[in-house]
């Protein structure tokens, strides 16, 4: 069953879409688009993005096959409200970190939550091992991105160093876990988004140490987009390993 909301329906961004394009083929304006989606940035369409569309007049030129079906669009809400509760949590234990907040300790419990709240997630497709490795893995990147700041901020450039390595050695850990799990959840593509990930995260803790907010704050921009990125994979390769549960 689609899933229709207001006289509008879920569409999936393909390859060599543009705005223009989407609005000829279902009988509608670019504004009438915009309009169901305010955050939407018309010049930067990416594949596999979910769009709302507003039915035009008359039958659409395109098939409905792109649609999004009830259940893969109800684990794509999941999957990205847990990816950005991951990078606002870590934001946000960034921020205590480098100004020294009363509020560290509670912050950190909130962020190390997130692993779990994954697992919940993921248990219902690959059960209790998996998800026991997936939250050990998580957990390390979480903690070890907090021994780096902490590193940074005490000017510590040997023990901020190590912590970077082993950051990066429990990335290529988690890329190669997802291909284990999933033949649809490329090695090379987590390695790519998680070496982005990891990057533009130092990049914004260091910012912040140098009283650079604004630059701080546009690297932050970039990571909501790389998060929302890496839930759209990992909602698109779990619809094509469980493909008989998202007919």
């Amino acid at each position: 069953m689609y899933t229709y909301s207001s006289g509008s329906f879920l569409y999936t961004v393909q390859s060599g879409d543009t705005l223009w394009k989407i609005a000829q083929s279902f009988h509608t304006t670019i504004p009438a688009i915009i309009l169901e989606n305010p955050m939407l940035n018309e010049n930067n369409l990416r594949i596999g993005q979910v769009i709302r569309i507003p039915q035009g007049h008359g039958s659409p030129s395109r098939s409905f096959s792109h649609c999004i079906i009830e259940a893969e669009q109800l684990l794509s809400n999941r999957l990205r409200l847990l990816w950005m509760q991951h990078v606002y949590w870590t934001r946000q234990l960034i921020l205590s970190i480098v100004f020294g907040l009363p509020d560290a300790e509670f912050v950190t419990n909130r962020l190390l939550r997130n692993p779990n709240d994954f697992a919940v997630v993921l248990r219902e497709l690959y059960g209790e091992d998996a998800v026991s490795k997936f939250v050990e893995l998580f957990t390390n990147h979480l903690t070890i991105a907090a021994e780096l700041v902490n590193a940074a901020k005490a000017d510590n450039s040997s023990a901020a160093a190590d912590a970077e390595r082993r950051w990066y050695a429990n990335a290529n850990q988690i890329a190669s876990f997802f291909n284990s799990i999933n033949p649809y959840w490329s090695v090379q593509d987590w390695q790519k988004m998680l070496y982005d990930h990891l990057a533009m995260t130092k990049e914004e803790a260091l910012h912040m140490l140098a009283q650079k907010y604004e630059d701080s704050i546009r690297i932050f921009e970039n990571i909501e987009q790389e998060a929302l990125l890496m839930a759209d994979t990992m909602t698109q390769g779990v619809v094509k390993l469980f493909s008989q549960q998202f007919k």
